[in-house]
């Protein structure tokens, strides 16, 4: 019997039980791995659509075990895309000794997931191309995976968040441009003797109790539980607000101590798993990695340096999300014709995400501009705003915001007027990231208070004064200021911009335009030149 025959014959019969599900999935990848490349186009593409849908009814450990068997002596490479893009303990068991030609492996790349990137990129036998593929896609920027024998019984990937699916979008139109990959940059170097990697478990009380790849001493013990202050060994705010959800954690901090290859910081992921039977909740299984030199922006590059990272940055992110906008737009214009509804509401969400990526440039631009440039002085021809105004207009635009997160924004006026020496846009961005900021770490139901004020005995500057929200009422300015920074540790679902970040750049945009921004005890205060009347009018006199 041939191969396309024998596919249709499987194909054709409906697997009644769980045992016939196995065997057509174990008799279907057996054939795609020896024959694919001999297969009908047509054949191959129902086979693969025939193992998508079997695979959530075939048990983990199946697929798994089919892919160490298959791995070896399998050289079909939609079949190891298909593996690759499983749960990680499948795709781990696959990309360890998987065996593709050089055009094979550049084919399958832009299809394999960021957890099997990072597997290829600490493989030796691979192509030089196929490593500057790797590191094009970036795929130093992810943890290591988790091994297998910790990944069993891990819950099937959570469905992207809309914003990362546009970053995913973002990478794979970047990717395919036709750029040299010899042009991308090297990896840093590691420093001596330090751990490149590890892997771990938790307990459900989120004490690490195994680790592989790195000293016992230097982490079993600790706690991803409860977050760590001080500088103290152990994880941030991130981690210990996710284990309290139960909600993955991506990118999270952690410090260790020990001998100088372990010791210092390091980034990890991990996701919760579940006792299969019960639903118990029985800890976490994730890897870590050492940062990269861009997930510490405030201890690294400064200067022109820095500057010119985040130029390059907001370069290479324009073009490809212009491109993905627009042509999300043609799709919800229907400019080319007739689309379904639920394509076209696609289209409107990856717009609407679009424009919110496209902000946080903006705002990337907006801080190293700010940054590179030295503070304003008082002088003719500078712009003038009404912050009263630009406060009743961030009201406003953060209508739909405040109704999701059922809170209200409550600014009293003290004084007046409140005209200060700023342009009408760089007040928006001050005021709006702010509030925008103080909105989402507020719980619902809560109020944001505060108070424009000036003050006609020290008149040179206005005062915003917004009152701390309960979730950060105790956390110090270093915290705040901290972009890792989190009050509940949300990993997945935070908010695009952080804290830390916003408050950074609503501070570097305020000491550009010679003001600054205070955080006391209490309260967060925006200070800027006032431009008032008054304050004028003395200034002249004083000058006579």
């Amino acid at each position: 019997m041939t191969a396309d025959s024998m596919i249709a014959t499987i194909l054709r019969q409906t697997p009644a039980d769980r045992r016939a599900r196995i065997a057509a999935w174990r008799q279907l990848s057996d054939i795609l791995a020896q024959r694919g490349n001999q297969l009908a186009d047509e054949d191959v593409r129902r086979a693969l659509h025939a193992l998508a849908v079997l695979r959530p009814e075939v048990p983990e450990k199946v697929r798994r075990d089919c892919a160490r068997a298959l791995a070896r002596h399998g050289r079909f490479a939609p079949l190891v895309a298909l593996y690759a893009n499983d749960v990680p303990a499948v795709s781990v068991a696959m990309m360890r000794e998987a065996r593709l030609s050089e055009e094979d492996w550049l084919a399958v790349l832009p299809a394999t997931n960021p957890m099997a990137r990072s597997l290829l990129a600490g493989r030796a036998d691979l192509p030089e191309s196929v490593q500057r593929a790797l590191a094009a896609l970036g795929s130093a920027s992810v943890a290591l995976p988790q091994p297998p024998a910790a990944s069993e019984e891990a819950s099937e990937d959570p469905a992207p968040s809309q914003i990362s699916e546009l970053v995913r979008r973002i990478d794979k139109f970047q990717s395919s441009r036709g750029q040299p990959l010899g042009t991308a940059p090297a990896p840093p170097r590691l420093r001596a003797k330090e751990r490149e990697g590890f892997l771990f478990e938790t307990g459900p009380d989120g004490v690490i109790h195994w680790v592989e790849g790195i000293a016992r001493g230097a982490i079993v013990g600790l706690s991803i539980a409860e977050a760590a202050f001080g500088g103290e060994p152990g994880v941030d705010g991130v981690a210990a607000g996710a284990f309290r959800q139960r909600a993955e954690m991506i990118n999270a901090r952690l410090i260790l101590e020990g001998g100088a290859e372990d010791a210092g910081e390091w980034r990890f992921s991990a996701v919760p798993w579940f006792e299969p039977a019960t639903g118990q909740f029985r800890g976490y299984r994730g890897s870590a990695r050492r940062p990269r030199s861009n997930e510490t922006p405030y201890r690294g590059a400064t200067g022109d340096a820095a500057g010119d990272s985040i130029r390059q940055l907001i370069h290479e992110l324009r073009s490809p999300l212009n491109a993905i906008s627009g042509f999300a737009q043609i799709i919800s214009g229907q400019m080319f014709g007739p689309v379904s509804q639920s394509y076209r509401r696609m289209a409107h969400t990856i717009v609407a995400d679009a424009a919110a990526v496209q902000a946080i440039i903006d705002d990337l631009e907006t801080a190293a501009r700010s940054s590179a440039d030295p503070p304003a002085e008082t002088g003719a021809g500078e712009a003038e705003t009404d912050i009263a105004t630009i406060v009743t207009k961030v009201e406003s635009d953060l209508g739909g915001l405040l109704d999701d997160q059922q809170v209200s924004v409550s600014i009293a006026r003290i004084g007046g007027p409140f005209v200060a020496r700023t342009s009408d846009a760089d007040a928006r961005r001050m005021v709006g990231r702010l509030v925008t900021a103080l909105v989402d770490v507020s719980e619902p139901g809560a109020a944001v208070v505060g108070q424009l004020v000036t003050d006609h005995e020290h008149d040179d500057m206005l005062q915003l004064r917004i009152v701390r929200p309960a979730a950060i009422r105790s956390a110090t300015a270093a915290e705040l200021l901290d972009p890792g920074y989190s009050p509940e540790g949300e990993a997945p679902g935070a908010a695009i911009l952080s804290l830390g970040f916003s408050l950074r750049l609503v501070d570097s945009l305020a000491r550009a335009a010679g003001g600054r921004l205070d955080i006391g005890h209490n309260a967060l205060t925006l200070h800027l030149r006032s431009a008032n009347p008054a304050k004028a009018e003395k200034d002249a006199s004083q000058g006579d």
